[in-house]
């Protein structure tokens, strides 16, 4: 399988994604409404209804099974990318099921419960991981970036950015720095242990153009002056 982005060189009119399948290659698809062109013999494709657990997680009803020999352009919104991610089967990442865009055949997936706390910032129940030899696509706000964690030296990172992080991973939601930081910045988690830690840009890319270009003095002013005015005047 070969997927290839197709750039047009303006973020706010999105991007493609083209893959391409060889013979007897196989993907699931998990926003089949994004597929915008295909070549290929028409039963190269077959829409299928989500088992249950697949409807909660995703929020959606149905997949696209998409089976080689063919080629398909998938749109992509503006400000999202689709960061493919190959599987060996012996990884231990746990991933937010809404960013998955598609998985290969050879992919199963278990789901790991979170603690109370952890449901209550996330707003999510489980977290999911993958086994098997294969690839994933993880749909992204902007750039993916990845950083090693540490048994002893803690990893901040922003509770909503983080895209996936080892299951071994210690969280604690914190903030830091000084007084005057630690009111003024988003949750974030706290992450000892080891393997890598994946996180997305975008998001604070949006908040920044909301804050910048939309706010009012008024409400930027509460936002900088009022303790924590950061996490609770969106």
């Amino acid at each position: 399988m070969n997927a290839e982005l197709q750039d047009g060189g303006n973020a706010l009119s999105g991007e493609a994604l083209t893959f391409t399948l060889e013979e007897n290659e196989e993907i699931h698809v998990l926003h089949p409404q994004q597929i915008i062109a295909y070549q290929g013999p028409s039963s190269g494709r077959a829409d299928r209804f989500m088992d249950v657990k697949g409807m909660y997680r995703k929020r959606k009803l149905i997949r696209a099974d998409m089976t080689g020999p063919c080629r398909f352009t998938a749109a992509l919104p503006p400000g999202y990318r689709v960061k493919t991610v190959m599987l060996d089967g012996n990884d231990d990442l746990l991933y937010d099921f809404k960013h998955l865009f598609y998985y290969s055949k050879g992919i199963n997936m278990q789901t790991r419960v979170l603690s109370v706390k952890n449901m209550i910032v996330t707003r999510d129940v489980v977290k999911v991981r993958f086994s098997g030899s294969g690839s994933i696509g993880i749909l992204t706000e902007g750039v993916v970036c990845e950083a090693a964690l540490d048994p002893v030296q803690p990893l901040y990172v922003d509770a909503g950015s983080v895209i996936a992080y080892p299951e071994n991973a210690v969280l604690e939601l914190t903030v830091y720095g000084n007084h005057l930081a630690s009111q003024h910045m988003s949750y974030h988690w706290k992450m000892t242990g080891s393997g890598p830690v994946l996180f997305q840009a975008g998001r604070q890319n949006r908040r920044f153009e909301r804050e910048n270009h939309e706010d009012g003095l008024f409400k930027r002013l509460l936002r900088e002056i009022l303790p924590f005015g950061g996490v609770f005047i969106k």
